[in-house]
């Protein structure tokens, strides 16, 4: 007969609603029936060894976990800054949330550790200053000038720039193949801290809106606001639903990706045609409709000349979407011959830099190789290849 183990049963509970994990599915996972499960969280039967060892990676917690005494201090939840018909946080949700707090975590305490200096900006302005302001100064602390990016891909050149100052930038749709991320429940998040500010985006979009929400939560880091963001790029309709920090860190956004000086030198004619105002956003790294609605709160055009070109821009943006996903269909193809690059995903979502940082720590003996895989969900004997791709 299987050993069992003899798990805190309130505890395999805990861990089961804070993953927002319902009976049914966690039950399929292990497989056992819902009742059984029930039983294993009220104590009055056990699940195996390898079964419980089923259930911590399917919640994703430690194994040992499951047979401390009581609940253990998590993680706390973030600052919810979205709205409040926003659609409640899933499990995929919740497991990046949790795995980048990790993450965080890890390195602002070993940054504060070796009596690294706190990072200047984070915090430097507030929700009263003025947006124009924070916008400026963070394309001036990054170096960045939008009218004249040195990268065809603008998102890019930001990330880059920003990883540079010591701004972690986390880039996934996924938490594993059989898990996707919800843009609907999640396009970003920002971790304010002074030592090692985190920023996460989710890539299940074109660069555009991505670009958008990495720009929107900088803001959050230079106002020192922690939390996950409400459905990022402007709203004209519900602008009074949204948290004032919001609004405050869309206008941030808005005026660092199309400062004043942009957009009033765009020629008049750009206006008169929905495939120029398409063009001409996107050499700026950004949608259409941003575009339209920056010029509009400018009033550079009227509402009726709003409406107008945006219902034309919709056709131009539907025509492209269907151009990225013939592009994406192909690539699709191309990935199921010889599969998706597992370290590259894994770089992108681990963050450039934390790889790098963690890297060097297991490379000049500052962590265990154990350790160190489980920061970057990398075998240690795979580290060359995940390496690799930093230098790409």
């Amino acid at each position: 007969m299987a050993d069992k183990a003899y798990i805190t049963p309130n505890i395999l509970k805990w861990a089961r609603e804070s993953a927002r994990m319902t009976e049914e599915i966690a039950a399929a996972k292990v497989p056992t029936t819902v009742d059984k499960l029930k039983e294993w969280e009220s104590g009055t039967s056990q699940p195996t060894i390898k079964q419980a060892q089923t259930l911590a990676k399917t919640y994703k917690r430690p194994f040992a976990l499951f047979f401390l005494p009581e609940i253990p201090r998590d993680f706390q939840p973030l600052q919810d800054f979205r709205s409040n018909d926003s659609k409640a946080l899933g499990t995929g949700s919740i497991f990046i949330i949790r795995e980048i707090q990790q993450k965080q975590a890890w390195i602002s305490n070993a940054n504060e550790e070796n009596n690294e200096s706190k990072i200047p900006f984070v915090g430097r302005f507030s929700v009263n200053d003025n947006p124009i302001t924070v916008a400026k100064d963070i394309l001036n602390t990054l170096g960045i000038n939008p009218s004249s990016y040195t990268n065809d891909n603008p998102i890019k050149e930001w990330i880059d720039k920003a990883e540079t100052k010591g701004i972690f930038i986390s880039r996934t749709s996924f938490i594993h193949s059989r898990l996707k991320l919800d843009s609907n429940e999640l396009q970003g998040f920002a971790i304010a801290d002074p030592y090692a500010p985190f920023v996460f985006i989710n890539s299940d979009d074109w660069n555009a809106p991505q670009l958008f929400t990495l720009v929107h939560e900088l803001a959050h880091i230079w106002i020192a606001a922690t939390g996950i963001s409400n459905d990022i790029e402007p709203d004209l309709k519900h602008k009074d639903k949204l948290h004032p920090i919001e609004l405050f860190c869309n206008e941030v956004a808005a005026n660092a990706l199309i400062p004043l000086e942009i957009i009033n030198n765009v020629q008049p004619s750009v206006f008169n045609s929905a495939k120029e105002i398409f063009n001409t956003s996107k050499k700026l790294g950004i949608s259409s409709f941003a575009f339209l609605v920056r010029a509009l709160n400018l009033q550079l055009i009227s509402f009726d000349k709003y409406k107008e070109l945006k219902k034309a821009a919709d056709i131009e943006y539907k025509a492209f979407l269907k151009r990225e996903e013939e592009k994406k269909a192909k690539q699709k193809l191309k990935e199921k011959k010889s599969g998706p690059n597992y370290y590259l995903l894994q770089l992108n979502k681990n963050s450039r830099l934390f790889t790098q940082t963690v890297l060097d720590a297991f490379r000049g003996g500052f962590i265990e190789p154990t350790q160190a895989s489980s920061l970057l969900n990398v075998q240690v004997n795979k580290f060359h290849k995940l390496e690799a791709q930093l230098y790409k």
